[in-house]
């Protein structure tokens, strides 16, 4: 079981170029990856994408990739283009006179004009560097999923703590669910006394509202589902494959027969018993969102 939350970092240099790649990931109910690249490394967004996506099934990566060339310039040259700074500059200044500003153009605004400042760089051969962001990746991903396999074994233990005070609760509610319809047969009975209602116990009518009104208090089909998904955790959890989606679905289930039970039982204790379990399967549901 892995977490979707984890951080890794991997280096790779080579012929003089450096490539230093950083992934961090948050919860998500689908894989997604966002990538921020070097303008020269553009080409390569696409395998990247599908490196992490081979080895991330949840949650969302953000990837950061820095490129350092053998030059400390990156194979880039700046220019000035002085016709369109001696152009702006005109311009300005006769704007300052027209509106009687007596300041002078300075070289930074003029810098900041797109186009002043141009740069000239060489293309990288994306295809013989890949080899090298690649490795660098590998790197970042072992980091990223030690992480995460780390927060996914503090995880497994909480659910686990979980699942046992909910089987206790259900343990509990097993020992006092064959009282309840019997109890509430003779509530019924009570109730029907107290108004002054005669009743025929051989009245087959009134014999088959009884039973109805027993199988309605009945909790054993819930009981038993609940078993099955205890089991069905258990099998999950050890698995060498991601589970999150599998755990959300088997704590909808649980929730869904703890709630069954609730309504049917119709017993205060059990009702006692059902709010402990649904507390404790919230607490399970909020840790089932961090896993991958």
């Amino acid at each position: 079981m892995n977490s979707m939350t984890g951080y890794g970092r991997g280096e790779n240099a080579a012929d003089g170029n450096k490539i230093t790649v950083e992934l961090s990931s948050v919860n998500r109910k689908s894989a997604e990856v966002s990538i921020n690249l070097p303008r020269e490394l553009d080409a390569l967004e696409s395998k990247v994408r599908d490196e992490i996506l081979q080895n991330v099934a949840r949650g969302r990566v953000n990837a950061r990739i820095d490129f350092s060339a053998a030059n400390g310039f990156k194979n880039r040259s700046i220019r000035i283009n002085h016709e369109l700074a001696r152009s702006l500059h005109a311009e300005l200044t006769k704007l300052n006179e027209e509106l009687q500003i007596n300041e002078p153009v300075a070289i930074e605004s003029l810098l900041r004009v797109p186009g002043v400042v141009e740069s000239n760089d060489e293309d990288v051969d994306t295809d013989k560097i890949w080899p090298q962001v690649q490795e660098a990746i590998g790197r970042a991903l072992t980091g990223l999923q030690q992480m995460r396999k780390r927060e996914g074994r503090h995880l497994a233990r909480d659910m686990k703590s979980r699942i046992k005070k909910i089987q206790s609760c259900v343990k509990s509610i097993q020992k006092l669910a064959p009282a309840v319809p019997k109890r509430n047969r003779e509530l019924l009975r009570g109730r029907l006394e107290k108004a002054g209602l005669e009743l025929d116990l051989d009245d087959e009518r009134l014999l088959k509202e009884l039973v109805i009104f027993s199988d309605r208090c009945d909790v054993s089909e819930e009981l038993t589902r609940l078993a099955s998904h205890f089991q069905q955790f258990a099998d999950t959890v050890g698995a060498d494959e991601p589970v999150g989606r599998k755990l959300d679905f088997l704590c909808q289930e649980m929730n869904r027969e703890i709630n069954t039970i609730g309504s049917k039982a119709q017993d205060a204790a059990i009702s006692r018993e059902v709010v402990t379990a649904k507390t404790e399967l919230e607490k399970f549901r909020e840790q089932v969102q961090n896993v991958e």
